[in-house]
């Protein structure tokens, strides 16, 4: 079939876009090549550089096209609230603009890059009150080293565990605001036009070609970067906070099974063989969108992740800093359960010095 993947020279692109070639598909790249994710000429074929706001760009790129792959985006926590605007207007307009083109083109299938950021603290447990939804994280709290966020009804520890999709959304920062509008939009997209998405919500994305030196990479990236010139990674907070690491060759094979899954008419969001709209809803989902954690199932903690890239690499130890971010969440990992279930698909990396 033939693909059309916005974002597809970044660091998650190239590999999706190999991984859809292999598979024998015909794939046209647009990305518009901005400064503070690319350093030098990316490696892919057929690519078409635009922007997805620039919306005579994307109708022509969508000629003849069957799927998209929406990866286009800016990505990352941010720097200062200086970002907020292009956050906006990269990911919630670039994304309206791509769904108005598709709909002129009646291209009818879209996967869309979310991620498990959109959950912002994940699923706790209080042993006097159940499940429970941590509050914002206070300033004060976080001065004095108190991480752990505590039940709001009674103060005390909370258990962390994994997150489904059902769970209520609650965006922490500007970037996992504008991925949630992302989803929203797409949803309203299909509603009105028969349209089906896969929403793949990506844990913390780690392997060759991922992006350092920038302040918008992932914290694995930034433990590299600091070893690569000798110094020791910087770990916030305690290092104890709880995370999914997954290889971004898994990401590109869940991506192409979504992708082949929603052409061919297979999954929730196609709506074959699924359970009633009342269904659908009682899990959080439209007819025609389905949302799906796309992580390794290992839990990890941050302080384990910089460890053994020291190791790994020979460089010096990690310093817990006590250093904290406020839109940064505490604990976040995911069950995956709903992709290997509905589209049998299942990760094939480990942690390892593949970092």
């Amino acid at each position: 079939m033939k693909v059309l993947v916005t974002g597809g020279a970044g660091f998650i692109g190239q590999h999706v876009h190999r991984q859809l070639v292999a598979e024998g598909h015909e794939v046209r790249v647009f990305d518009s090549l901005r400064s503070d994710v690319h350093q030098g000429p990316p490696e892919v074929d057929n690519l078409i550089v635009g922007d997805v706001r620039d919306g005579a760009a994307m109708d022509e790129a969508l000629s003849g096209v069957e799927v998209v792959v929406h990866l286009a985006a800016k990505v990352g926590l941010g720097v200062d609230l200086d970002d907020i605007d292009d956050y906006v207007s990269s990911n919630s307009l670039g994304t309206a603009v791509l769904l108005r083109a598709m709909g002129r083109r009646k291209v009818q299938n879209l996967v869309y890059a979310s991620s498990m950021v959109i959950y912002g603290e994940g699923h706790y447990e209080c042993d006097r009150h159940g499940v429970v939804a941590p509050g914002p994280r206070r300033v004060e709290d976080l001065e004095r080293g108190r991480f752990e966020p505590p039940c709001p009804h009674c103060g005390e520890q909370l258990r962390p565990g994994l997150v489904h999709e059902s769970a209520a959304p609650d965006p922490r920062n500007t970037y996992a605001a504008s991925k949630l509008n992302g989803e929203h939009l797409a949803a309203g997209w299909a509603r009105e036009t028969g349209g089906r998405v896969a929403a793949m919500r990506f844990h913390n994305v780690y392997g060759p070609g991922m992006p350092r030196n920038t302040p918008y990479a992932g914290v694995a990236a930034l433990f590299r970067s600091a070893l690569d010139r000798g110094e020791s990674p910087q770990v916030f907070e305690d290092g104890h906070q709880r995370r999914d690491f997954i290889h971004v060759h898994d990401i590109a094979t869940a991506v192409t099974t979504a992708t082949n899954a929603i052409k061919q008419g297979r999954g929730r969001a196609a709506g074959a063989g699924q359970a009633d709209e009342a269904g659908r809803a009682a899990h959080g989902q439209e007819a025609g969108f389905v949302a799906y954690n796309v992580g390794s199932g290992v839990v990890r903690t941050i302080g384990e992740i910089a460890e053994e890239l020291a190791r790994a690499y020979g460089g010096p130890g990690p310093v817990v800093t006590g250093a904290y971010r406020l839109g940064d969440v505490r604990h976040i990992t995911a069950s995956s359960q709903r992709i290997r279930d509905e589209l049998g698909w299942k990760p094939e990396y480990v942690h390892s010095a593949a970092f």
